[in-house]
């Protein structure tokens, strides 16, 4: 009997972007001539599998992302905004502060991204691409609120947990009005 092979599934244009980022950073500490760049940036449009992604890559450094990022505002305000490298878990221990996390052009380096919270009188808004899903399930509250207007189940997922104190929990899509986003 053959064993059935199972097809490696296709990249997607975000996979893509990311290798073609890390080219353009490879050219611009001179570890690759411009000509091999764009010979490395045809066969990466040209792809269709990580496979097909990883000799293209294979000798150069990967960019490095920590495994987590803390943010500890006390009567601030944070704003992280564009395109940014998301790592796995963001821990956000703030006091009368808020804090706002767009995702809408951020690129997660893993599908599943942990929000870890310990906030007093505080407000954490989190902006998900179309297509993102969250769970607030182990979230404790206490005077507070937690809303998560994006379904369960979807591409990036983000799991909240932690602690709320007077604060507000909020996971939605991006607003359109006309030519407004926010």
């Amino acid at each position: 009997m053959a064993a059935e092979l199972t097809p490696e599934p296709r990249l997607s244009d975000t996979e893509r972007q990311s290798v073609v980022e890390q080219l353009n950073h490879a050219v611009g500490e001179g570890r690759l001539t411009l000509s091999e760049f764009e010979d490395r940036l045809q066969a990466v449009f040209a792809a269709r599998t990580r496979a097909e992604l990883a000799p293209f890559v294979a000798d150069l450094p990967a960019a490095s992302v920590p495994e987590e990022m803390t943010l500890r505002p006390h009567a601030s305000s944070v704003k992280r905004t564009g395109n940014w490298l998301v790592p796995r878990r963001i821990r956000v221990e703030g006091s009368s502060s808020s804090v706002r996390l767009d995702m809408t052009e951020a690129r997660p380096v893993d599908p599943t991204v942990e929000l870890i919270l310990d906030l007093q009188g505080a407000s954490v808004t989190v902006v998900l691409p179309r297509g993102a899903s969250a769970t607030i399930h182990d979230v404790d509250l206490s005077a507070s609120s937690a809303t998560a207007k994006v379904p369960e189940a979807g591409g990036l997922h983000i799991v909240a947990r932690g602690q709320l104190r007077s604060s507000t929990l909020t996971l939605r899509y991006q607003r359109r009005f006309l030519w407004w986003r926010w």
